[in-house]
């Protein structure tokens, strides 16, 4: 009996964060539909709901109720298989994020290495997506895709490698704590650079969307996916958007906390609040540069990451531990 009631209690603290994050998903997707028509001076959705809030359900409701169609050579296991483990691992993310103190599915002590690992997982849904096709255009478009997921991991992990030197942690509260007389992104603005590159790469959003370019490719490696498939490839795609930006407010931003500047005992009743505000800067720079900046050539996207990124974030490997090293504040 015990064991089925904790069993409970364990399934309801992850719906509690599960449903909230779908819907925060829901609602990114309206924003940004938003944001992109202020950008363009356009009204953009405002029918569904009060000023079109609704409009994501809309959205949800059409998909689900159109036709799952399923190409007659496509290995139909494969088929299925891709766009559900590229929801479930974007979704495992969100299971070691700190909301609060002590506010978090599990804290765990190599967060960031769980984190790596879901990233390097998530290059199989879209490999599989386009290979269990059976199409040339969703085979080019999960080939792009894989090669600059892989390639922008390089830039994404060494960014957080030298986060991990100046913490000597992988706990992700412990690198929140750390950040409690000054954010990371002041001291590390060059860092912070190309690891945002990188998290664009690796979200697939533009200028870095070449595995989707709907130009070239149709709808690149889900092409032949529709309805339900479609829509699984769509929430992961966006979840990953929040679970990184996420990420980066923690990373960069201090998460949860304030500067002890700002700290008093009321603000620890919000410290989930401050770190979705956090949260959503970030997710405003998604779709800023979405709106902003045009689509690199693929040469230029492997070019950039290879040539220019790499040699800059393998510089600043080593010239931050040597800075703590000669300053003798290294916390190893």
């Amino acid at each position: 009996m015990l064991t089925i009631i904790s069993v409970l209690l364990n399934l309801i603290d992850v719906l509690s964060v599960i449903l909230p994050i779908l819907l925060a998903v829901a609602f990114m997707t309206i924003i940004e539909r938003k944001q992109l028509a202020a950008h363009q001076r356009r009204v953009g959705p405002n029918t569904v709901g009060y000023y079109g809030v609704l409009q994501p359900f809309a959205d949800a409701l059409k998909l689900i109720l159109k036709e799952t169609v399923i190409p007659s050579q496509s290995n139909k296991v494969l088929f299925y298989l891709a766009p559900v483990s590229t929801l479930v691992f974007s979704l495992l993310g969100w299971g070691i994020i700190p909301f609060g103190q002590g506010l978090a599915l599990s804290d765990f002590s190599l967060g960031i290495l769980y984190t790596f690992a879901l990233s390097s997982l998530g290059v199989y849904g879209v490999l599989l997506a386009g290979w269990s096709a059976n199409s040339k255009y969703a085979f080019l478009g999960s080939l792009r895709s894989t090669a600059a997921m892989i390639s922008y991991e390089l830039i994404l992990s060494s960014a957080i490698l030298i986060i991990i030197l100046l913490t000597g942690s992988l706990n992700l509260t412990t690198i929140i704590e750390s950040q409690q007389a000054v954010w990371f992104i002041i001291p590390l603005l060059p860092v912070f650079i190309f690891y945002f590159i990188a998290i664009l790469a690796e979200t697939s959003r533009t200028p870095f969307d070449l595995q989707e370019a709907e130009s070239e490719l149709v709808a690149g490696f889900f092409t032949e996916h529709s309805s339900v498939p479609f829509v699984f490839f769509f929430l992961g795609e966006y979840s990953s958007i929040v679970l990184f930006s996420c990420l980066t407010a923690i990373l960069f931003l201090g998460g949860y906390n304030l500067p002890e500047l700002f700290v008093n005992d009321s603000l620890l009743n919000i410290q989930a609040i401050i770190l979705g505000l956090k949260t959503c800067i970030f997710c405003f720079f998604f779709v800023w540069f979405r709106a902003t900046l045009p689509r690199l050539r693929y040469d230029q996207l492997i070019d950039l990451c290879w040539l220019n990124l790499l040699p800059v974030a393998v510089a600043f490997i080593i010239l931050v531990p040597s800075i703590l090293v000669a300053f003798d504040i290294s916390p190893y």
